[in-house]
């Protein structure tokens, strides 16, 4: 008798981690950590990166919390309304969870917050849509840093790349963007193959909450970066600490 299809095994790491039981645990997390912390900020993000994400809650994880992702699942564990939120004034937080921008739980001090966020950014390479911040010129002649089997690659992107005895070189002079136009996919990869950064990581916090004083905004909303749309689930939908 062939074997019943219901008894197939799947291993866990196939199935779904966006279900509707992972989300109510991100809810009951972020339930948890307003009561455990006394303020709570929304930042918004630009040039965001994974990779720098992770790095700031690994240096914040003593005494902060992160979340980022699916802003529709954070508003639901701060409360919506009035009616549902668990402490005054969260609704009006939950309100400002727009674009991209996530939550700070933390126990340090609103001046803190704001003063650690202004000072913080890390030099990063643009991506396709960014405005070029200056005009790039490769002169033509060897590129010996680039290893003779990329040479295709350089030419699929759109150099006028050849083969010179095994080593990679352009042919004629090669302008890669201008100052102030929009990137290309195809230039956003050049530049950094030329180690050639020209974006900024940074962070900006939108508004607050504490315990003692409720609600308090720091720039307009219609101010910051209110860019993207999180109404689709994507890789980084909710992302959190490990405790």
């Amino acid at each position: 008798m062939p074997r019943s299809r219901r008894d197939k095994k799947i291993s866990l790491t196939k199935t779904d981690r966006k279900g509707l039981a992972w989300k109510q645990l991100i809810i009951e997390d972020v339930k948890r950590c307003i009561e455990k912390y006394p303020n709570i900020f929304i930042f918004s993000v630009e040039n965001m990166r994974n990779n720098l994400l992770k790095d700031l809650r690994q240096e914040t994880k003593k005494d902060s919390r992160f979340f980022f992702g699916k802003n529709r699942i954070m508003q639901i564990g701060l409360g919506r309304t009035e009616a549902e939120e668990i402490e005054p004034q969260l609704h009006k937080l939950s309100n400002r969870l727009t674009g991209q921008c996530g939550l700070l739980f933390t126990e340090r001090s609103k001046q803190e917050i704001l003063d650690w966020a202004k000072d913080y950014w890390a030099v990063e390479y643009a991506r396709g849509g960014f405005k070029a911040t200056e005009t790039v010129i490769l002169p033509a002649g060897p590129m010996e840093e680039f290893a003779h089997s990329i040479e295709p690659h350089l030419r699929k992107l759109g150099m006028p790349t050849k083969l010179e005895k095994g080593i990679v070189t352009l042919f004629k002079s090669y302008t890669v963007c201008e100052e102030g136009k929009v990137l290309t996919p195809e230039q956003a990869r050049i530049l950094k193959l030329i180690a050639k950064p020209m974006a900024e990581f940074r962070l900006t916090i939108k508004c607050g909450w504490n315990k003692k004083d409720g609600f308090e905004s720091y720039i307009s909303e219609d101010s910051g970066n209110e860019e993207g749309d999180d109404d689709e689930d994507d890789e980084n939908d909710v992302e959190m600490d490990d405790e």
